[in-house]
């Protein structure tokens, strides 16, 4: 009898250590998932501190841009095993050179811009999303971002208009207004993560804006780009193509989870 129930122990302690090892090697869940807001149809991909860090890519050292995340992916084949996802981020000119605040890898390619002008970059507020290797991101309005930020960022890239201010809407966009769009924007929720979205059809600025606000909880996001938003996607082997891009947002798989 005392010889049945060792063996029994021995089979059930193995059991429970073939379980925790499954545990243990479970993979973390996708990046980017479908979701639905409203009726309108979004893919929306997590940036976690915890397991990603975000760089801006605007083109090879010393090169032209790469204008579009196909080329990115054909340029840097050596480091597309680590890409988590990446999408286009930041207004720019007709040679896709940023025209607002730039900083790639520590290095400032183009300062603040507060001039007034037309268009969705100049609906002010417009904003600035930064963050630095160690994981923090934040997204603040350009004026405040003048104001309170002296340390140069790791990355950087001022667009606009911003779509939620300290958790409210920005006061000059519609609810539903009558201009609909394929539209890409990022929002920082309360527990520090990036929330990066895509619609699959066209879409308000307003039911955008009130996606990051009431369903993904973030008191600050901002609109990154209309008509020409477009994703990588690795996981799901998404690459849009379209209209050439400007500045390039990637997160990659940290190499090291941080605590």
């Amino acid at each position: 009898m005392r010889a049945a129930a060792a063996a029994a122990a021995l089979l059930l302690a193995a059991c429970s250590q073939g379980d925790a090892k499954q545990e243990v090697a479970a993979p973390p869940p996708p990046a980017c998932s479908g979701a639905t807001f409203e009726g309108v149809s979004f893919t929306h991909c997590t940036a976690d501190p915890a397991r990603h860090t975000i760089h801006m890519v605007l083109g090879p050292k010393g090169g032209a841009p790469y204008r579009s995340l196909s080329q990115l992916a054909v340029d840097r084949p050596g480091k597309n095993h680590a890409v988590a996802f990446a999408m286009n981020g930041g207004m720019f000119d007709e040679k896709g050179q940023p025209i607002g605040y730039y900083v790639e890898e520590g290095l400032r390619l183009h300062k603040l811009n507060t001039n007034e002008g037309w268009g969705n970059f100049h609906l002010q507020p417009n904003g600035v999303f930064y963050g630095d290797a160690a994981g923090r991101w934040t997204i603040r309005t350009a004026a405040d971002f003048a104001k309170s930020v002296s340390d140069r960022p790791d990355f950087g890239t001022q667009s606009g208009p911003m779509l939620v201010i300290g958790g409210k809407l920005h006061p000059k966009i519609d609810a539903d207004g009558a201009s609909k769009k394929l539209r890409n924007a990022v929002g920082v929720d309360r527990k520090g993560r990036a929330h990066f979205v895509i619609s699959d059809e066209p879409v308000s600025f307003g039911k955008l804006a009130r996606y990051f606000r009431d369903s993904l909880d973030c008191p600050n996001a901002l609109f990154l780009d209309g008509s020409v938003s477009s994703l990588w996607d690795p996981e799901h082997g998404r690459v849009d193509g379209g209209p050439p891009l400007g500045p390039l947002i990637v997160v990659e798989k940290a190499t090291k989870g941080r605590k």
